[in-house]
């Protein structure tokens, strides 16, 4: 299996990736788009892509997921343990400057005040170690992933750095290929698709209704406008159970009654953390 992925080689997305896929052959990508785009031109090739991050929202990948309609194959919950990283030897009171993603910045604003360091931003989290590395500067660290200290040959001084320790990230992984696994009635699912309404007063509303009425239990539904339009609207929407159940099939079909596109993106078994966040 190949798995690409946004960011340089030490990225959460790549560690990700190799936690789930321990045999997987991973492949960096400049941008979310070149994922996709690989997964969408060869088969053997999956896209692994954040979708949500626990304490900062939407990643804001919809329009992607929009453009190129590849198949959901998996959903993984990913812990993000932030770490100060330096160059072998040097001590917390050498450091004066911490280089990383916003992100991971924000995240990690206690301690760095805290320590009273120059934040200076930089385009990803493994990019910044690499930099650290490069530089041989010990007055300079990085915030990035144990991979990033493995890769590029840092120590980690300090681990868990974020100010809340409870900080995941949802991955998706795309293919190009349709499948989905067979149902089973002691495992749990999720059911993703894309939808445009028709234009007519309370759409939403009347598509929705079968949910309810089937007990149906949406886990996301996110709207985003069409590209070049602020009066049409998409949305990506998610509920539990599988397609083949007779109430999520029948509440998708009462959905679809009040759309003039819909589109099925995948089912896929749920990643083991929602058992543990319920």
């Amino acid at each position: 299996m190949k798995i690409a992925y946004q960011g340089i080689a030490g990225s959460y997305s790549e560690s990700c990736a190799r936690e789930n896929y321990p045999e997987a052959k991973t492949i960096p990508c400049r941008t979310f788009q070149d994922a996709f785009e690989l997964a969408q031109n060869d088969s053997t090739i999956k896209a692994i892509i954040p979708e949500q991050n626990q304490l900062i929202g939407s990643i804001n990948i919809e329009t992607l997921i929009l453009k190129y309609r590849l198949n959901i194959f998996a959903e993984h919950f990913y812990r993000i343990n932030h770490n100060l990283l330096v160059l072998p030897g040097s001590k917390l009171k050498d450091v004066k400057e911490v280089h990383s993603h916003t992100a991971a910045l924000s995240q990690t604003s206690g301690f760095i005040r805290e320590h009273k360091l120059k934040e200076i931003v930089m385009a990803d989290t493994a990019g910044s170690a690499a930099y650290i590395s490069k530089k041989k500067d010990k007055t300079k660290a990085a915030i990035a992933s144990k991979l990033s200290a493995e890769i590029y040959g840092l120590d980690i001084l300090k681990s868990d750095v974020q100010d809340d320790k409870e900080n995941f990230t949802r991955f998706l992984v795309f293919q190009k290929d349709v499948s989905q696994p067979d149902f089973k009635k002691e495992e749990k699912y999720i059911t993703s698709f894309l939808f445009k309404l028709k234009n007519k007063p309370a759409a939403l509303y009347q598509s929705l209704t079968g949910m309810s009425l089937r007990q149906v239990d949406m886990t996301k539904l996110q709207s985003f406008s069409e590209k070049g339009t602020f009066s049409s609207y998409y949305f990506f929407c998610e509920v539990q159970g599988h397609i083949s159940e007779e109430k999520v099939a029948g509440a998708l079909s009462d959905v679809e009654l009040h759309c003039s596109e819909f589109q099925l993106l995948g089912v896929f078994k749920q990643d083991t953390f929602r058992k543990k966040s319920t």
